[in-house]
């Protein structure tokens, strides 16, 4: 076990997983501040200066103005902070698609030679402009004989 676990580590998995951690963390923080501090304000602009943070539901049955006025002991269903969440996890849902998207064009274009034009496998013929077999000496439409055609061209 130790033995599998020592060539886990080495192949490169175990440090790409930490810092795919790390940067997802600092990720984290740095959308939770975009929608807590600029997305949201603007939001409760938009719809009338609501304060999303201030959008909950105490759980006693009483109103109170604010949430830091809500006693401490009482449930309170916070729905300003699950609109956050929300909004949070549309951002970072739509941030890793556009991540995701890039790699794998980076990937396509890596992998992926530029690809030759594939051998043609029809003509026309000369007489009545009908596409045909490449390998046809007649037409099938106006039966006219392609070989001696071909043989001027040698």
């Amino acid at each position: 076990m130790l033995k599998e676990f020592k060539e886990f580590a080495v192949k490169g998995n175990m440090i790409d997983m930490a810092v795919g951690i790390i940067i997802g963390g600092a990720f984290n923080s740095l959308v939770s501040t975009l929608v807590n501090d600029v997305i949201m304000p603007l939001l409760s602009i938009l719809t009338g200066k609501i304060d999303f943070s201030n959008i909950f539901i105490a759980m006693d049955g009483n109103k109170y103005a604010a949430l830091s006025a809500v006693p401490e002991g009482v449930a309170v269903v916070k729905i300003g902070a699950f609109i956050s969440g929300v909004l949070n996890f549309i951002i970072m849902a739509f941030v890793v698609f556009l991540i995701v998207k890039f790699i794998n064009r980076l990937r396509t274009e890596k992998e992926e030679p530029a690809k030759e034009a594939p051998a043609p496998t029809t003509k026309k013929c000369p007489y009545c402009m009908t596409q045909i077999a490449i390998e046809a000496t007649r037409c099938p439409h106006c039966t006219s004989v392609l070989e001696a055609e071909e043989n001027k061209a040698s």
